[in-house]
């Protein structure tokens, strides 16, 4: 039979067991929303430094001279733009993408590869951020990867060149001509068939 003092003993041990679960389940609860809280921090920052890339973009297009490209063929040429022959800087600094840690950017390029419209950052993961975007972040509501979230420049936009030989314009295709309809004779009279004429030999004399 177990005394008082056993039973006071139990008790005790149970209500440890109870806290301490109860303060691991509000440890992992607070890890998990501090995760969370930080991913929401770096994706904040992403979306500052991904807009600071769009206007060095925007800005080395509006720079551009007369029959130069409006597209830089690499980010450096961001740091110092080398079509002009003041020091000229449409960005400060190549920034570290704050989702990977690397400054080793998703580029956005033309059709033709030659030259830069945008970046991304190469992270595969879930964005928590899906609406209430600046407007001028275009087609980033409902992403399902941070790698979707393109950072572009706006501004004149060349025409890609185009590739290979020109291929010529097909030649028009001759239409058939229909027959004439058929002219069917009178109901009740036969058609007349001309019979050939009887052609006379000349003599010669």
């Amino acid at each position: 039979m177990r005394t008082g003092k056993g039973q006071q003993q139990g008790f005790t041990y149970l209500g440890l067991v109870v806290l301490v679960t109860v303060l691991g389940l509000v440890g992992a609860a607070t890890l998990k929303i501090d995760a969370l809280l930080r991913r929401a921090d770096k994706e904040a920052e992403l979306l500052f430094v991904g807009a600071a890339f769009a206007d060095a973009l925007t800005s080395y297009a509006a720079a551009t001279p007369p029959g130069q490209p409006t597209q830089p063929p690499s980010l450096k040429e961001l740091l110092r733009d080398p079509r002009s022959p003041a020091v000229r800087r449409h960005l400060r600094k190549i920034y570290i993408d704050p989702m990977t840690g690397s400054t080793d950017w998703g580029i956005v390029w033309m059709a033709d590869g030659k030259g830069v419209l945008g970046v991304y950052s190469k992270s595969p993961m879930q964005p928590l951020k899906i609406a209430n975007f600046d407007p001028k972040l275009v087609g980033f509501e409902g992403r399902q990867h941070i790698y979707e979230w393109h950072f572009v420049g706006t501004g004149p936009q060349p025409s890609v060149p185009a590739t290979g030989p020109q291929t010529p314009p097909p030649a028009p295709v001759a239409q058939p001509v229909a027959p004439p309809p058929a002219v069917e004779p009178p109901k009740g009279e036969e058609p007349k068939v001309e019979e050939p004429k009887p052609v006379e030999a000349e003599v010669e004399q």
